[in-house]
């Protein structure tokens, strides 16, 4: 099998960051790493995994650390939290920049266009043309919220 240039950058980081003695980074860096693997041999057959659908793994861990930071702080749990948060920081560093609030309900008024959405009933097909754009810019509920909005303002 081979490995996608990200797998192999994330390879070699972990290396890095082992020699550097970095634990927080190394750790996180195996999760990820143990993350794609088992996405390469989830299903029947074993597959290579590209780019984009190994920051799609990225993307999965980071919202994984997100919730759990928030649930550790909602326990009163600060110490796990700050862990939780230590980790996102690190896969964040190898996911695509976040569109901002502009940029993300632009693209959704472009998928409300492009679809001719007159109301909530099309909102599946707007979230779908809105998603593709998106692309891992932005989280898949915060899509579904501008979606929302913007359906309900026509």
């Amino acid at each position: 099998m081979s490995t996608s240039p990200l797998e192999t950058t994330l390879h070699d980081d972990l290396t890095e960051a082992i020699r550097g003695r970095d634990q927080v980074r190394a750790g996180t860096l195996r999760m990820a790493l143990a993350a794609i693997s088992n996405e390469k041999v989830a299903g029947k057959v074993a597959k290579d995994l590209t780019d984009d659908e190994t920051l799609k793994v990225l993307a999965k861990e980071a919202k994984k650390r997100k919730e759990a930071a928030a649930a550790y702080r909602e326990a009163d749990r600060p110490e796990l939290a700050d862990k939780e948060e230590a980790e996102l920081v690190v896969l964040e560093a190898y996911l695509p920049a976040q569109l901002s609030d502009d940029e993300l309900a632009a693209i959704v008024n472009e998928a409300i266009d492009l679809t001719g959405a007159t109301g909530m009933q099309q909102m599946g097909q707007v979230m779908k043309a809105a998603s593709a754009k998106v692309a891992g810019r932005a989280d898949g509920g915060r899509v579904a919220a501008v979606v929302k909005a913007a359906l309900a303002g026509r």
